[in-house]
């Protein structure tokens, strides 16, 4: 299997998780918040509509539909050119963006109940401490996603070099 075909099955996989993690945001909106909001986290609820798990969905959703358009490239690229490097090349960038974004949904969505307990009400309040140190480990993952995506862009930009330009 193609460094391309693997990106588009892990992006679309991860996309339709993503859409499935959005059944507990509806949950979260249908319960209401476990703690009485503070009015700091008020004056800043566009941000996260009120409910913390929206980031990481996000995430999720948006860095799946990227792998996915990243593996169509490479795909449609290396046909064009008629390139068959299988072999050579590397897949740290599809492991860098699969752990990425599971890493993100462990940090932003189970992850927040560990947070939670560890600092009760950290989102709502806000607890600075608690809420940094939940932001700060899925923006860390966000960040492995992002080298592996910046290194698959590589190899598409290289694939897609190879094309002879006709006039």
């Amino acid at each position: 299997m193609t460094l391309g075909a693997r990106f588009t099955k892990w992006g679309l996989g991860l996309f339709i998780f993503g859409v499935f993690l959005v059944f507990g945001i509806i949950g979260h909106y249908c319960s209401g918040a476990r703690w009485p909001t503070g009015e700091v986290f008020l004056k800043n609820i566009t941000l996260w509509y009120a409910c913390p798990w929206t980031l990481s969905v996000a995430a999720v959703q948006a860095g799946g539909l990227g792998m996915v358009a990243l593996g169509l490239a490479h795909i449609t690229a290396a046909r064009a050119t008629g390139s068959r490097r299988t072999g050579h090349e590397t897949i740290a960038p599809l492991w860098l963006c699969v752990v990425g974004l599971l890493g993100v949904f462990a940090v932003g969505y189970p992850g927040y109940f560990v947070f939670d307990v560890i600092w009760p009400s950290f989102y709502y309040s806000p607890i600075a401490a608690g809420k940094n140190a939940w932001l700060l480990g899925q923006a860390a993952f966000i960040g492995i996603y992002f080298v592996g995506a910046v290194l698959m862009f590589n190899i598409v930009r290289h694939e897609l070099n190879a094309i002879p330009a006709t006039a």
